[in-house]
């Protein structure tokens, strides 16, 4: 089977075009194939700074969040990189108080709950406010560069940074997140043009600032009915990405538990749709328009079994995809810390290899 070896000079570039094809619909050599959250927990080398610093340390010192973005680079032939950052320090830019806390994960101590919280909050520079993230994007693109392997930039979307504002924390019900949206329409459409002028300019920066690509984050909008997405979320997405498409990179428009409303989700807009695991990509791409480029959609707790079941299910997931133009395989959401890095390593170049041969054994014509 061919490798994909991205230090070999023939292959220089081939994971920027074969990437950027990708998003646009265009055909590839290969399947494009990046993971969330690649840079993390799962790997050594990140283990070993989070020893000596906090995870708001290494986002906020640009030097710390690209070398973080770098390790999963050195480590496996992946064709993108994504840069170490966080969803949340856009709400700290905002006004409010933002800590990871042991055990318990991201705290807003100061939540928004009433109509004043709202108000508030402020619409922040994010050059003045964000600049670490902005500068860790231009130090990542020097390193890769010369490696031909685009940078994605990224923002959680205005649902999933207000429920976090809301809640305070991570919810399962998100009962107060909704509760605001029902009982104070005011307070929540306030909320949500803040957080989508905020995220838009956000992006925008970090393209002009040598992001490649950008995806918005809506880990949290499944929770939503189809109708309560299109009256108090889509209109807030689309207007985030309408700021960020001044950037001309493709934008990647990811959320979990929305089988139900692909379509829905693709009115906000979008170059390239994520999809997880609860939907097979043949029927996405059936509730999608055509040409719509699709990302996903390997279960992340698909690569704690033993290879050939995880080698199994990859390949059905590219057999879905059938070889049309436009698809990135990714994991439905991000890998999971106790996930083994040399299943990470093997799937990246099965992924290369499968879709390479798939190609060369259809009939021509």
């Amino acid at each position: 089977m061919p490798q994909f070896s991205l230090s070999s000079p023939a292959q220089t570039n081939a994971s920027l075009v074969r990437f950027l094809n990708a998003c646009h619909s265009r055909p590839v050599d290969a399947t494009p194939v990046w993971f969330m959250r690649q840079a993390g927990r799962y790997m050594s080398e990140y283990r070993a700074l989070r020893e000596k610093y906090s995870i708001l340390e290494m986002i906020k010192t640009p030097e710390l969040a690209c070398e973080v973005t770098m390790q999963p680079i050195h480590a496996m032939n992946v064709d993108a990189a994504i840069i170490f950052a966080d969803i949340l320090p856009p709400l700290e830019a905002m006004g409010l108080h933002l800590e990871f806390v042991k055990g318990e994960g991201p705290v807003i101590h100061n939540p928004v709950r009433t109509r004043a919280d709202v108000e508030a909050l402020r619409v922040a520079n994010p050059q003045e406010h964000l600049w670490f993230t902005l500068q860790a994007v231009r130090l990542a693109r020097k390193e890769l560069d010369p490696r031909g392997i685009p940078l994605i930039g990224f923002s959680g979307a205005p649902f999933t940074l207000a429920s976090y504002a809301i809640e305070g924390e991570g919810s399962r019900s998100y009962v107060l997140t909704k509760g605001l949206l029902m009982s104070d329409p005011t307070a929540w459409h306030l909320l949500m043009s803040k957080l989508s002028e905020m995220v838009g300019q956000y992006l925008l920066e970090q393209a002009r600032a040598g992001a490649q690509a950008l995806q918005l984050f809506d880990s949290w909008v499944g929770a939503l009915s189809p109708a309560d997405y299109r009256e108090h979320v889509l209109p807030y997405s689309r207007r985030v990405i309408e700021i960020a498409r001044q950037g001309n990179v493709p934008i990647i428009h990811f959320s979990t538990n929305t089988s139900g409303m692909l379509d829905v989700i693709q009115e906000a807009g979008g170059d390239v749709i994520g999809v997880d695991w609860h939907t097979d990509l043949d029927t996405a791409w059936q509730r999608l328009r055509p040409g719509t480029a699709i990302q996903g959609n390997l279960d992340p707790v698909v690569l704690l079994a033993p290879w050939p079941e995880v080698e199994k299910r990859a390949k059905q997931i590219l057999d879905q995809a059938a070889g049309r133009p436009g698809h990135i395989f990714n994991l439905g959401h991000g890998i999971l810390p106790q996930t083994p890095l040399d299943t990470v390593r093997r799937l990246a170049d099965m992924v290369h290899e499968y879709s390479v041969t798939r190609a060369a054994s259809l009939p021509v014509g």
